[in-house]
């Protein structure tokens, strides 16, 4: 495979894992504005947005569609709660191999971003303790759009834009550990890198028909010799 221009990183479970920190902020913030349990694992799928996740539990647990104003209260709560439970998580890590990986990457001059379902200021946070921040030019995230495909191509526009010209599926890798990532890669025109990292094997990836599966991102990465 030829050197990318730009590499996408997904982050939950493709860069760290945050120990269970975002499940407990969302059950907290359904706790602190609706006096109920919500267990968002129970209602929805890995690599699904925010809006997606925090919708699908607010329709199972209160049984009916959530309105703007409830869920922009919801996600004010949840990031609240997060800010403060990333940094006491015990078992907030960053993955085997990422930091290397993402130097690498830099030293060869590719341009690095994040296209992440969570809201910008979640993505954020969870790159926090591990210092990730630093090494990702761009992104787009969740509260861009709920829709993870339309996630996926903002950020392939922005890339073009900081390279003055269109950019072709061998120029933009996207690295994921779900289908979702994968399918999303695709449908944008990228290549898509599975990494089972996370809750899929890799041969639970590779039924989405990526382009490369990693193991973890501690090993070689495609185009970087």
């Amino acid at each position: 495979m030829a050197r990318p221009i730009t590499v996408l990183f997904d982050i939950d479970e493709t860069l760290v894992h945050t120990g269970g920190s975002g499940a407990r902020s969302w059950a907290w913030a359904f706790d602190q504005l609706h006096a109920v349990s919500a267990d968002i694992g129970e209602h929805s799928s890995a690599g699904e947005t925010d809006p997606q996740v925090g919708t699908a539990t607010f329709k199972a647990v209160l049984g009916r569609d959530p309105g703007p104003d409830e869920m922009t209260r919801l996600y004010g709560q949840y990031l609240w709660h997060l800010s403060e439970d990333i940094w006491t998580s015990p078992g907030y890590r960053v993955l085997d191999g990422v930091e290397e990986t993402l130097r690498r990457l830099m030293a060869a001059g590719v341009i690095l971003g994040v296209v992440s379902g969570a809201m910008e200021g979640a993505a954020r946070t969870k790159m926090e303790p591990g210092k990730l921040g630093r090494y990702f030019v761009f992104g787009a995230y969740g509260s861009d759009s709920p829709d993870r495909t339309e996630v996926t191509r903002l950020a392939i526009a922005k890339a073009a834009r900081l390279h003055n010209r269109d950019l072709g599926k061998q120029d933009v890798y996207v690295v994921g550990d779900t289908p979702h990532d994968i399918e999303a890669a695709h449908a944008a025109g990228a290549t898509a890198i599975g990494v089972a990292s996370g809750h899929y094997h890799a041969d639970e990836l590779r039924a989405a028909a990526p382009d490369h599966v990693l193991h973890s991102l501690a090993g070689p990465f495609p185009g970087l010799s």
